[in-house]
């Protein structure tokens, strides 16, 4: 008789486990909520889209606001952006710090191809290693931060319209972990 009850113990406790283990501490979030809101005061609307949601802090910044049409270096204005994440970045000693680049469905152009980006796939490669690289040199962790590119893959959009594939060629920065 003690031994079912044992086994329905049991399962509970470890219906629990799993249950707690993937909620958000409440310290964590309470981290990522202050960090949300140091970058809602740094950005505007059309310079990027904020999220905090699952334990993740997520900064979405189309290509517009980054790099010209169809490049991959950063210009000042893109500098003058990234640079508002600087402040909360660099203070991280534990949040992870993800870059990922994607692009839009539309082939790479001759000028591209020139410099040796073959595919949307390298193209979102080379934007998202130019980001982590200009965090790093101001200041942000190198051994947090890790940058890849997904090309077109992840559409947020349609790629029919020009305002859709807008909305595709992107970079988002996202940090997971404890807030801190």
């Amino acid at each position: 008789m003690k031994k079912p009850i044992d086994k329905l113990l049991i399962a509970g406790a470890l219906a629990s486990l799993v249950l707690l283990s993937g909620c958000v501490t409440e310290n964590k979030y309470n981290a990522l909520e202050q960090e949300y809101q140091q970058l809602q005061s740094q950005f505007s609307a059309d310079q990027a889209q904020i999220v905090l949601l699952d334990g993740k802090l997520k900064v979405t910044m189309v290509d517009q606001v980054l790099f010209s049409e169809g490049g991959f270096r950063l210009n000042g204005k893109a500098k003058a952006v990234l640079s508002k994440l600087v402040p909360t970045l660099s203070g991280l000693q534990q949040t992870k710090v993800i870059v990922d680049g994607y692009t839009d469905n539309v082939a790479i152009g001759s000028g591209l191809k020139r410099e040796g980006i073959a595919s949307n796939l390298e193209l979102s490669s080379r934007r998202a290693d130019g980001v982590v690289e200009y965090l790093v040199k101001q200041g942000v962790n190198q051994n947090l931060i890790s940058a890849q590119g997904f090309g077109e893959s992840n559409p947020v959009a349609s790629n029919d319209t020009p305002a859709g594939r807008s909305q595709n060629r992107r970079i988002e920065v996202t940090l997971v972990g404890p807030g801190n």
